[in-house]
């Protein structure tokens, strides 16, 4: 697993998180993994609580990934800033937080989807991926190359991490929604 983990870690990080890192992160997840008892007694200051919706391996990842991967908010403005700010000054956005202020949360979504598949064609653009159950926030999200998206998806899996690009996830909701209510 500590395998599948640093090649996940390495494509969600996109150049931002140094090999040692990610090692290290690999590590203490697939030993949170294994043996979660073991894992809470030689770390006693890691905050997991049983209660939580995720498994203790999968707290470590999310836990230490940096602002610079892992980006949380509550509406698609706030998200779409931090996004801005990882990327700092250098990186030129057409979108601007306060474009998003008012669109819904899908229009919202399209909208930063379109303006990070602009960015880095050589990689074919980013995708905004939903990623882990969020705790605390509406979105908890990772930027991916859309040429890594299917193995990252694929290594998801294989760990047991929820992994799902954000816009094509929140529209499919919404249609089930929908017709669900249509019948």
């Amino acid at each position: 697993m500590k395998d599948q983990l640093v090649e996940l870690i390495t494509l969600i990080s996109s150049g931002c998180m140094r090999d040692e890192e990610i090692a290290r992160i690999a590590d203490e997840a697939a030993q949170a993994y294994a043996d979660p008892q073991a894992f809470l007694a030689a770390n006693p200051d890691v905050n997991y609580d049983d209660d939580f919706p995720i498994p203790l391996g999968e707290w470590v990842v999310v836990g230490s990934l940096p602002d610079t991967v892992l980006f949380i908010g509550d509406t698609p403005s706030e998200l779409f800033q931090q996004i801005r700010d990882s990327f700092g000054p250098g990186v030129p956005f057409v979108l601007t937080a306060k474009q998003l202020a008012k669109a819904d949360l899908l229009a919202g979504l399209r909208r930063i989807q379109v303006q990070l598949s602009a960015l880095y064609p050589e990689k074919g653009g980013y995708v905004l991926v939903d990623f882990s159950d969020p705790l605390d926030d509406e979105f908890q999200c990772v930027l991916v190359y859309s040429a890594d998206l299917p193995r990252v998806l694929e290594l998801a899996v294989e760990v047991g991490i929820y992994a799902a690009p954000a816009y094509e996830s929140l529209l499919a909701e919404l249609k089930a929604e929908d017709q669900g209510e249509a019948q």
